[in-house]
């Protein structure tokens, strides 16, 4: 489940995010910013349903899945194939993740 809602939220932050750039860098219409403002909500819901009783861990842990999904997004959405150090930072990222949200924490 915490996956899931990770890989969730960070599509609809990364879309929510693309609407606003679209709209100012773009000149996309300001229509844009309504499913980017829901998408963005969407995004601060999902969060909410990660297992841990922390927020900051979550966000924490979110921060390498957030990475990872955003190279993703270079490379499907805008077309641009990442390089090797765009992976090697995604992989770095989802590792530093893993630890945050995997390790053992003392009672």
């Amino acid at each position: 489940m915490t996956a899931l809602a990770y890989i969730g939220a960070a599509l609809a932050e990364i879309a929510g995010c693309f609407a606003f750039w679209a709209w100012l860098k773009m000149g996309k219409s300001i229509w844009w910013l309504v499913p980017g403002m829901m998408s963005l909500a969407l995004f601060g819901w999902l969060l909410t349903l990660v297992d841990t009783d922390q927020a900051g861990r979550a966000y924490a842990a979110y921060g390498g899945v957030y990475i990872t999904a955003a190279i993703v997004w270079l490379w499907i959405i805008e077309g641009v194939r990442p390089d090797r150090w765009d992976v090697c930072g995604a992989i770095v990222s989802l590792a530093g993740a893993a630890i945050i949200l995997l390790g053992p924490r003392s009672a």
